[in-house]
């Protein structure tokens, strides 16, 4: 019997990759005793918005009329009200360098450094004073000061792996782009994709930040759906 799985397709650009990725984590140990394994894919967003024609949220008026209600709700839903849009999207969204660190990252470290370095990496991307990873140099000084969890514990590496890191992310450019085309064959049109695999070996695919209680009636897991209680009385 196969194993249940998340498959996660995200970007350090993307808000709600970010509440997607806080969500799995804090239920990420009842996922596991449920035999449901999570596996996170950074792609470039830019890349597959133009590959499928879509547009970023914020370059619609409607739609960026919209988000200024739904993303504070989204961020408190998950503990990350203290968020803060970057002043300049368009040049945020160029997350190709971070993008080439974290898959070195993935591919040298243990599963647990490299979710801590995401982890870090798009928390002080989107924590006031919003550090712009997508420049060099400060890419390399968030690596440096990347610890266990975002708000400290052991560093995650020494101003040497920092180097080698910095160093090496340009032969993952194939990587990234691999990644990205793979979210596309199944459908990506934005971040973050997830696509879902239960123990039955069926796949399908999910978008958004607010679909798990689909993805988990997909895989056939117990959870605690949306329902409205009857008042307390006082």
């Amino acid at each position: 019997m196969p194993d249940a799985r998340i498959d996660v397709y995200l970007d350090f650009a993307s808000l709600f990759s970010y509440v997607c990725f806080a969500d799995l984590e804090a239920n990420r140990q009842n996922l596991a005793a449920n035999g449901v394994t999570i596996e996170y894919h950074p792609v470039f967003l830019g890349g597959i918005n133009v590959a499928s024609g879509n547009k970023p949220p914020w370059s619609l008026p409607a739609k960026a009329s919209y988000l200024s209600y739904d993303s504070p709700r989204a961020l408190r839903r998950v503990g990350l009200g203290h968020l803060q849009t970057p002043d300049d999207l368009m040049s945020f969204g160029m997350t190709v360098q971070p993008l080439r660190a974290i898959h070195y990252i993935k591919a040298h470290y243990p599963t647990p450094v490299f979710v801590a370095a995401f982890h870090f990496l798009i928390d002080r991307a989107w924590t006031p004073p919003n550090r712009k990873i997508a420049d060099a140099d400060v890419l390399r000084e968030v690596l440096g000061e990347a610890t266990e969890t975002i708000k400290g514990g052991r560093k995650l590496f020494t101003p040497a792996e920092v180097d080698k890191i910095m160093d090496g992310r340009a032969a993952f450019k194939d990587s990234v782009k691999k990644e990205t085309d793979e979210a596309l064959a199944k459908g990506a049109f934005g971040a973050p994709w997830i696509w879902a695999t239960n123990a039955k070996g069926e796949s399908e695919p999910f978008f958004g930040s607010d679909r798990f209680n689909h993805v988990y009636a997909f895989l056939d897991i117990p959870f605690q759906d949306v329902k409205v209680l009857a008042p307390n009385k006082l």
